[in-house]
């Protein structure tokens, strides 16, 4: 595996990192940046984006060689010290190693919908506009073992570099397609025979006296506002039951709750 040295900031072998938090926000043009051991051993190991190149601290090359042995020959290896990182990155790079990814297309949603197992669980987005709710809904959507994760087109990023890091590289694994309104998502998924449930706090139904034939869809809504009105009016409701004195939960939160209890053996 050749190392290749990086010693400025303005070399132009490593134009693709340099200035990460703010080109995150604006783009990357079809590429992503992964960063830490955890995510970029996923990025690696499940093949299914292509990685351009990786960008290592230094005095990490030789703690990592197992890691960057799963790095294609055909794959540059980049090595800085501590210094010319953090300048290429435009702040410090603590866990010091970043690679950056190769958007796919992506994946057809008519697909998703006709290759659903017969108990499939789906998990549907709905305005999700935070990277740290975005990547815990994808970190909770594999544990529960969802088949996908739907995302409507006023969601956030889920290959933005801080939500692939809070799903712990899960928004690198689990199948998630990005669609139009929530409603027509909505309406797909009813056609194909899929049960809608809406989690919200005024749910109709409880999530303890919920039973499931079939596939479902859980849909979630962001802090606040939550879910719209219209959306909740067409579709079965259902609320987690608190006794206590709140009413509501973080979103990633109660999703966790209600896919803990509609991926549970039927």
């Amino acid at each position: 595996m050749p190392l290749h040295a990086i010693t400025s900031a303005d070399d132009p072998r490593i134009a693709e990192y340099r200035d990460v938090r703010e080109r995150d926000i604006v783009g990357r043009q079809g590429l992503f940046i992964a960063e830490g051991a955890v995510v970029i051993d996923v990025l690696l190991r499940r093949g299914r984006f292509k990685v351009r190149s990786l960008l290592v601290l230094d005095t990490q090359v030789a703690s990592r060689a197992a890691l960057l042995d799963q790095v294609p020959d055909d794959v540059p290896v980049y090595v800085a010290d501590a210094g010319v990182m953090d300048a290429i990155a435009g702040f410090p790079i603590h866990r010091g190693l970043l690679a950056v990814g190769e958007r796919t297309s992506d994946p057809d949603f008519g697909h998703i919908l006709s290759t659903l197992p017969a108990n499939a669980v789906v998990l549907v987005a709905s305005g999700i506009a935070n990277h740290d709710n975005m990547g815990a809904l994808f970190r909770n959507a594999a544990a529960f073992g969802v088949s996908a994760v739907l995302l409507d087109e006023a969601c956030c990023d889920p290959l933005y570099r801080k939500a692939i890091r809070v799903s712990v590289g899960n928004a690198l694994s689990v199948p998630f397609a990005i669609g139009g309104k929530v409603v027509d998502i909505l309406d797909a998924l009813q056609e194909a025979g899929v049960r809608v449930l809406a989690l919200s706090p005024g749910g109709r139904l409880k999530l303890s006296d919920l039973s499931l034939e079939g596939p479902a869809a859980l849909v979630v809504g962001a802090e606040g506002h939550g879910i719209p009105f219209e959306i909740l009016k067409r579709v079965e409701t259902v609320r987690i039951e608190m006794p206590g004195a709140i009413d509501s939960l973080n979103v990633a939160t109660s999703a966790a709750i209600a896919l803990h209890h509609l991926t549970r053996p039927r």
